[in-house]
C-alpha cells in the first residue's frame, strides 16, 4: 500500500516535471521570438530560471529515463 501511494506520487511529480520542461521550452522559444520582433516576452526572467528552475528539472526528468530504461532491463531477466 505505501508502495503503491510513493510510486503514484512519484509519477504524479514526473508528469509535473514533464510538463514543466514543456512550458519552459514554449516560453524561452516565444521570448526568443519576442526579442528579435522587439517585444519583451521574458527572456531576461527565463534566463535568471535557467540554472535554478528549468536545469534540475531536465535532469531529473533525464535521470528517470535512465532508470527507467535500467529497471526494464533488469525485469526482462
Amino acid at each position: 500500500m505505501i508502495k503503491e501511494k510513493l510510486l503514484n506520487w512519484l509519477d504524479t511529480f514526473l508528469v509535473v516535471d514533464v510538463f514543466l520542461v514543456i512550458i519552459g521550452f514554449v516560453w524561452f522559444a516565444l521570448a526568443v521570438i519576442g526579442r528579435y520582433s522587439g517585444v519583451a516576452l521574458g527572456l531576461d526572467i527565463w534566463h535568471k530560471l535557467w540554472q535554478p528552475v528549468f536545469t534540475p528539472a531536465i535532469g531529473i526528468l533525464m535521470a528517470d529515463a535512465i532508470i527507467s530504461g535500467i529497471a526494464k532491463q533488469i525485469a526482462k531477466r
